[in-house]
């Protein structure tokens, strides 16, 4: 049948769970959330990061497609911001269908991308209740991080846009910039193990992001470690004579606990795989390390302060060993970065050697 507002779209469901996703993790929670919160409902994902495209399998969604983001991917010609912002309103509304109630899924609701779908996509979809809903997104989900004046007054100026486009209709709020404050947000979900400061009424934990990689019956899986590289030596966050002692070990630690093999992930930035060693499996990905970490088991995985740690973490089973070596020889800016670094890798699991 036709909507209203001119799209065609089957009989109307009942609940249409819509997540944004902009990060790997984010869209791993987002199947979580799909299968263990809004079995049922309509799943509909909708992603506005170019990087995300090779880990969606369009088949676990019932629709699913890239939105271009409004600020770098503007429509050309005059006022092409603000017409991509109508344009993207019109595609997701296409993509949902018509629904009574309308659950909005994202990691942040203060940017323009995100923020507009709160007022117009209800109205679009013929929706009679709208619940907003806040995804994990790692480390950077640990904290608050409260609006500030500017950010406030931006919220004011982007409310403008409704005299021009009615349906661009900013919903302004205060408090911690994600939206967990605001009156619109009534569930914010955390990754397990990771520490949080948002309200607990709100919260709710995740089950682990990704099935166990054995049964308890069954051994952990291959005698085969990761070592995530970083550039160390070569961006002064270690001499190179404590990068070299820093592998030497990370290589006792493997053969105290009779882990002969070795897939090293290098980074972009660290062509001269500093911690790597002959012998060692180099792994070249056509996926994120995070989605390649999410099917494939290893008994241990190790670094020095790389973040894919702290996922790594969050996703592995608790009898993976997650590792940070050489902090006492790493550089850096200062103390208190030092004592804040290991207060959030700690609290996250990882153990620091």
């Amino acid at each position: 049948m036709n909507g209203s507002d001119g799209f065609s779209t089957p009989d109307p469901a009942r609940r249409v769970a819509l997540y944004f996703v902009a990060s790997p993790l984010q869209y791993l929670a987002a199947k979580r959330i799909a299968e263990d919160f809004e079995a049922g409902a309509r799943q509909v994902l909708v992603w506005y990061k170019r990087g995300v495209t090779p880990v969606v399998n369009e088949q676990d969604w019932d629709a699913a497609a890239y939105m271009a983001w409004p600020r770098w991917e503007p429509l050309p010609g005059a006022f092409g911001r603000h017409r991509r912002l109508r344009a993207n309103i019109r595609q997701v509304a296409e993509l949902v269908g018509r629904c009574e109630e309308l659950v909005i899924h994202s990691a942040v609701f203060d940017t323009e991308a995100i923020n507009y779908f709160l007022r117009a996509l209800p109205k679009a979809c013929g929706a009679a209740t709208m619940h907003a809903r806040i995804l994990p997104d790692g480390i950077i989900s640990i904290r608050r991080y409260p609006l500030s004046r500017t950010k406030r007054a931006a919220q004011v100026l982007r409310k403008l846009r409704r005299l021009a486009a009615p349906e661009l209709d900013y919903w302004c709020f205060d408090g911690d910039r994600i939206g967990s404050d605001a009156p619109f947000c009534d569930r914010i979900y955390v990754l397990p193990g990771l520490p949080h400061e948002y309200p607990e009424d709100k919260t709710l934990r995740l089950p682990p992001l990704v099935a166990g990689t054995a049964r308890p019956d069954e051994p952990v899986g291959p005698r085969r470690a990761l070592l995530i590289g970083q550039p160390l030596a070569g961006t002064g966050l270690l001499s190179a004579s404590d990068r070299d002692a820093v592998a030497a070990e990370m290589r006792e630690w493997l053969a105290r606990h009779d882990i002969a093999e070795v897939d090293y992930k290098g980074h972009p930035k660290d062509p001269a795989r500093e911690l790597s060693m002959p012998g060692d499996r180099i792994l070249e990905l056509d996926e994120p390390l995070e989605v390649w970490m999410s099917h494939t088991p290893y008994a241990a995985v190790l670094g020095v302060r790389s973040s894919a740690l702290l996922f790594a973490r969050q996703l592995y089973d608790s009898r993976t060993p997650v590792l940070a070596f050489g902090w006492q020889h790493v550089r850096f800016k200062s103390e208190a970065e030092r004592r804040d670094m290991a207060r959030t890798f700690r609290a996250c699991g990882v153990e620091l050697e």
